[in-house]
């Protein structure tokens, strides 16, 4: 036992001391509260009111109306909220050309060379009822979100003539015409949990994505590493001190460790960021409501574990086949040959997250958790989009613990005869023999 501790000490000790590890495990926590509190700071940075200018050329009346509009926009709901627009109206019938010419010529200073340039010029003429061509003319054209918002206020403005010039109600029309407002909230149980749809969604596919990415990346770890040790012959020392099998034990949980501590330490950000998004909010001076309206779903405590626990027998059980296909080939291009098999295996488990998110109770869901290869990926998201009887979570463990014996077994005779054999890969029928008497 001491002497699988040691190995296993190594290995870890080896590899959270490293550059790239420290980087990486600090860099998914750092980029959660980025994606978290920088839409927020946008948000207040574009929070001001902006100074339009409106030629109006217009004979309808249309012109008085988007400025009524216009000026009614506040930067907010709340009481006493800034408006969002200052719009000076600029009566241009028969100079339109003009008048707008001359208003560009003041517009797309910074305040400091021009404190009171315009942010931008509107154009509008008696054409727009008609075609709904309305020209803008300003230094923010390239914000998706402020053209959204001013080509809304003039829809409804030219909607609102086109009925008025038909002889219908338009404020009839335009009440029978809002939109639903559709707001959706998970349950379980019969208990409503306080997380919408979008919040389930983000959880189910940074759970699918993160165990894809830590499988793939510290498996193909263990596969190198036993091929480095393989090739340098540093096999053949310790194969004189310790089994086989004791060496692939002790390598594969010692990188398992790794990934479990960075896995840990990136679903803890998740868990912490997700639960005080109103404290991240205060300390950079940010509106809670702008924290809470981005998707980083809170993750429960029980999910936590499941997701750790999935992920340790998850990286287990392939770290395994990773280890064994390193110990029958000598040179890394020969080794991703031959796990290509392995990786497929992994990416039909991480894609079928998506077929879950849909259908979490369905058939295809409930047999995929009882699969051991595919388990690691489809039983954590499971759990965080429906409720999932204990007796199938106990049945897809106890699975999975015969899935990863049957696989370290299978693993440890291809192992110990493979780590000392040089040359050729190993064929098939070769493979069933290291396995039967191994």
């Amino acid at each position: 036992m001491n002497k699988i501790l040691a190995v296993i000490r190594r290995e870890y000790v080896e590899r959270v001391r490293t550059r790239t590890f420290l980087l990486s495990t600090l860099f998914l926590p750092v980029l959660i509260v980025v994606m978290a509190v920088v839409p927020a700071l946008m948000m207040r940075g574009g929070d001001r009111t902006s100074r339009i200018a409106m030629v109006d050329g217009t004979t309808n009346g249309v012109g008085e109306q988007a400025l009524a509009a216009l000026s009614s926009q506040k930067l907010g709901d709340k009481p006493g909220a800034a408006p969002r627009y200052t719009v000076s109206r600029v009566a241009a019938e028969g100079r339109v050309e003009a008048v707008r010419d001359s208003l560009v010529a003041l517009t797309g200073f910074s305040k400091s060379k021009m404190s009171d340039s315009w942010d931008g010029v509107l154009v509008v003429t008696d054409e727009a009822i008609i075609t709904g061509k309305v020209v803008y003319l300003g230094n923010n054209v390239g914000s998706f979100e402020s053209m959204a918002l001013i080509r809304g206020v003039f829809s409804r403005v030219l909607a609102t003539s086109r009925l008025a010039k038909s002889g219908v109600d338009p404020a009839l029309v335009m009440g029978a015409m809002s939109p639903a407002d559709l707001q959706t909230t998970k349950v379980t149980d019969g208990k409503t949990t306080g997380q919408s749809g979008e919040a389930s969604f983000f959880i189910a596919y940074f759970m699918g994505f993160i165990l894809y990415i830590g499988i793939i990346l510290y498996g193909q770890q263990t596969m190198t590493s036993v091929i480095e040790e393989k090739t340098s012959r540093i096999m053949e020392v310790l194969a004189s001190s310790l089994t086989p099998f004791q060496m692939l034990l002790g390598k594969v949980v010692g990188v398992g460790l790794v990934g479990l501590t960075q896995m840990t330490i990136w679903g803890g950000s998740v868990f912490l960021v997700g639960s005080n998004k109103a404290r991240i909010a205060s300390v950079f001076g940010v509106s809670a409501d702008a924290m809470q309206s981005f998707p980083i779903p809170t993750m429960a405590p029980d999910l936590l574990v499941i997701f750790l626990l999935y992920f340790t027998l998850g990286f287990l059980l392939y770290g395994a086949l990773y280890a064994s296909i390193g110990s029958m080939v000598n040179t890394v291009q020969e080794a991703q040959q031959s796990a290509v098999f392995v990786t497929l295996v992994i990416m039909v488990g991480f894609f079928s997250v998506f077929a879950l998110i849909k259908d979490p109770t369905g058939p295809m869901g409930v047999t995929m958790s009882f699969i051991p290869f595919f388990a690691p990926f489809v039983m954590p998201v499971r759990w965080s989009l429906a409720s999932v009887p204990p007796s199938q979570l106990a049945l897809s463990l106890a699975l999975m613990v015969l899935g990863l014996l049957a696989c370290v077994w299978i693993a440890g005779r291809i192992y110990r005869t493979g780590i000392l054999m040089y040359g050729k890969k190993p064929s098939f029928r070769e493979l069933f023999h290291w396995i039967r008497v191994g």
